[in-house]
């Protein structure tokens, strides 16, 4: 302060022809003793008179301080009654950027809210969630400690334990708090309090031999010097702190080297630095000869001769100026605000109707007006400006407490945190520069709970913090690509989690085709199932004039063999990519074909009950007996299928879709059936028909004909009937290629039960008993029979 004030006297443009002078007063840390000072100061007087001013010519400008905060709050409390300017160099609580309780309080040291900050922001740049609190039972313990929680939430950060450091030592409560420091997994821990407060605390756990811990120390202690004692050296090496920005003052230091007693007489403190320092005595007139004699003899005597650079004392360090650093602002400060007011012209001024202040009778109001607007460079170039709430722009260096080869501390700069650079450029810091606690080589995990990796999600354990955690795997279908996941994500609907669930892969298309084994032999059969009914036709049309041939109404036999090849046909159009042609035609092929099968049969088997009453004397029935009633029949049955195919092709036809949702992992190519009223309506008719059939069968089985096709064509609905009712549960209860599948197995499975049962038994009569195939042969069985019966 002293130095700046003769920086500022000495300079021709800042304030030229004005001398500033000062005025100390110590409050020893005392509130009573800081109102008593501040009171003092205001009035002129050491007994104080409120409201009443004796100072002369010399108005008081500004209060330069207090250090502590608590102490600062009790003065600006005071000073914001008569608006009279206050610059803290050292406190930093939150409270005081209230102006609406300190309106003349201002700082050049950042507020313990942007340190809250910084340290946040330190926590989490390590990646800490599991983080412990101590906090000072005073305002800059308790506020810089709850913004710094509240900070920690939003970042994601646990609160493992929030203990308070009491004012005065309680053996009782610093055992808590020793205890909980023990029990608690979390590695880190922040201290918010002041060095006086906070010694007995850890003192205590530094002799319970509590170790592998991250202390982060606040400005309050991070440079206390009781903590330079060997007791600490274990538990508090590899310490962090968060302290203001320093700054290297020009030619402070030479400054510093040039006080001497005698040069500074008004100066109480110097010759009482100079004895300290050189660890000798000034003469006094109160010392008696003897004393003075003894101190001559043993060089112990101060001369004013001894050189202050010869000193190896970290005083003359001036390289990391803090504290000073900001009261040197402070005093700039004031002085600049001075300054602007002097340089006011009448008539421009900020005041009412553009007046100015009286320079030399100014009111306290007027000058913190200008104290407010300051803006300007100090001697190192950097910007000195004050925000809305009185408080600077926030820059901090990051500290490592490092062992020095000497056995004590050295306080080692990591790293930078600017609380108004971008999000991702706030804080820089060395990591490899950094030396832990002996624990550890790099910096420890805290954590609650371990990471949970990709593949896993969080799942919050009950009546616990959030950091408190289990990993879940991902569920089957979902996946998480990032450390601590909160919730596993749905992959698109064309892709699928791979193995580990870390990611997704493209779904594997299915279908059934002809390149896979099932669709092959499915195939094959088919073409093979094909070729009997057509080997048949062929035997048939070439045994066309045979009696088995003709007593079976061949028409209808042709017909229902030409239908019966369509039938193992149609199952190829079921195989392969689905396209929407395919999806319209397999299923109206399938229906149709069947029913022309199914109409056949039962025009065959009412042909026989017809044969049998025309037989009867004077029977109407003989005009029915031809070839125009069962194809009359057919047409007739058949039509209705049709009409039912097309209106479904007509309202909501087949159509080919991508089925991502039934198979986990397969994107299935299908035919969406468009209408499943109608395909069930198809079916239907099928089976009626086909039930119709098996009845009319069943019910001509014994009529005494020669020709009688009812039993094998009872046998053959007997299966087609079994067949589809085992089709349909089938048919519900697989998914993708293989519902496909059944269908085409139930096609050709009930096919070949009509081509087995109706043309198996006539193919071994042409071509295998040739002798059986006369009209002599099956008139004398006919006969045989009929006498049998009767």
């Amino acid at each position: 302060m002293a130095f700046a004030l003769e920086e500022i006297n000495k300079n021709n443009y800042l304030l030229p022809n004005i001398s500033l002078g000062f005025w100390i007063y110590d409050s020893c840390s005392a509130q009573s003793r800081s109102l008593q000072g501040t009171m003092w100061q205001l009035t002129g007087n050491k007994d104080p008179i409120p409201n009443y001013t004796c100072r002369g010519t010399a108005p008081l400008v500004a209060v330069i301080g207090d250090t502590l905060s608590r102490m600062s709050i009790i003065i600006a409390q005071l000073l914001g009654v008569y608006k009279q300017t206050q610059i803290s160099y050292a406190s930093t609580v939150a409270t005081l950027s209230d102006k609406s309780r300190f309106p003349s309080f201002l700082r050049t040291t950042p507020s313990d809210e942007l340190q809250s900050l910084g340290i946040a922001r330190l926590i989490t740049f390590f990646g800490w969630t599991w983080v412990g609190i101590l906090a000072e039972d005073n305002e800059y313990g308790q506020i810089g400690s709850q913004m710094l929680k509240e900070e920690l939430v939003k970042a994601g950060v646990c609160v493992a334990f929030f203990e308070i450091i009491p004012l005065f030592y309680s053996q009782e409560k610093t055992r808590r708090i020793v205890e909980v420091v023990k029990k608690m997994t979390a590695r880190v821990i922040v201290a918010f309090s002041t060095g006086n407060n906070f010694y007995p605390v850890m003192l205590a756990i530094a002799k319970s031999d509590i170790a592998g811990k991250v202390w982060i120390a606040t400005d309050g202690w991070a440079f206390n010097e009781k903590f330079y004692e060997k007791d600490f050296l274990k538990t508090l090496k590899g310490t962090i702190a968060v302290f203001v920005s320093t700054g290297n003052i020009p030619w402070f230091k030479e400054y510093l080297y040039n006080l001497h007693p005698f040069r500074t007489t008004e100066d109480i403190f110097v010759a009482q630095f100079w004895e300290d320092v050189f660890g000798c005595r000034w003469a006094d007139l109160n010392m008696d000869q003897a004393t003075l004699q003894e101190l001559s003899r043993k060089g112990k005597l101060c001369t004013g001769k001894e050189d202050l650079k010869t000193i190896n004392n970290n005083f003359f360090d001036t390289s990391n100026l803090r504290s000073v650093y900001n009261a040197y602002n402070a005093v700039y400060t004031v002085a600049h605000a001075l300054h602007a007011m002097y340089a006011c012209e009448p008539g421009k001024g900020p005041f009412f109707n553009g007046t100015c202040g009286d320079f030399k009778h100014f009111e306290p109001w007027q000058l913190l007006h200008y104290v407010k607007k300051v803006h300007f460079k100090n001697t190192m170039g950097r910007e000195v400006f004050f925000d809305q709430n009185g408080n600077p722009p926030a820059s901090y260096d990051i500290l490592n407490w490092q062992l020095s080869s000497s056995g004590y501390f050295d306080y080692i700069k990591i790293g930078h945190y600017d609380s108004g650079a971008a999000s991702d450029q706030d804080i820089k810091i060395n990591t490899s520069a950094i030396m832990w606690t002996e624990d550890y080589t790099q910096a420890p995990a805290s954590a609650c709970s371990e990471s949970c990796g990709p593949g896993f999600r969080k799942a919050i354990l009950d009546g616990q913090p959030a950091c408190c955690f289990d990993c879940v795997p991902c569920s089957e279908d979902e996946f998480s690509n990032q450390t601590d996941a909160t919730e596993c994500k749905k992959c698109p609907n064309d892709q699928w989690p791979n193995k580990r669930q870390d990611g997704c892969r493209k779904k594997s298309i299915e279908f059934l085709s002809y390149q896979e084994p099932l669709g092959m032999v499915l195939a094959v059969i088919s073409v093979l199932g094909a070729l009997i009914p057509s080997t048949i036709l062929v035997v048939f049309f070439q045994s066309r004039h045979t009696p088995v041939v003709k007593a079976n109404n061949r028409e209808l036999s042709y017909l229902l063999l030409l239908a019966l090849i369509l039938c193992f046909g149609c199952s190829l159009v079921f195989i392969g990519h689905p396209t929407t042609l395919t999806c319209m035609v397999r299923q109206m092929a399938f229906g149709i074909v069947f029913v022309i099968c199914i109409s056949c049969l039962l025009a065959k088997t009412i042909m026989v009950v017809i044969a049998f009453k025309a037989t009867k004397p004077n029977s109407n029935l003989r005009s029915w007996v031809g070839p125009r009633l069962p194809i009359a029949l057919v047409l007739a049955c058949s039509l209705v299928q049709v009409l039912i195919c097309v209106t479904w092709l007509l309202v909501t036809p087949p159509f080919p879709q991508m089925n991502m949702k039934s198979q986990m992992g397969k994107i299935i190519i299908e035919c969406n059936e468009g209408s499943l009223t109608a395909f069930w309506c198809m079916l239907g008719y099928m089976g009626l028909l086909s039930t119709i059939s098996f009845i009319v069968a069943f019910l001509a089985r014994r009529l005494p004909d020669s020709f009688n096709e009812a039993k094998f064509i009872t046998f053959s609905m007997l299966i087609f009937i079994a067949v589809w009712i085992s089709f349909i549960p089938a048919f519900l209860s697989t998914s993708g290629k293989y519902t496909v599948a059944v269908e085409i197995f139930a096609i050709l499975s009930s096919s070949a039960g009509l081509l087995g049962c109706i043309f198996f038994p006539k193919c071994y009569i042409i071509l295998i008993r040739p002798d059986m195939n006369t009209k002599e042969f099956l008139m004398g069985k006919a006969t045989g029979s009929r006498k049998k019966t009767k």
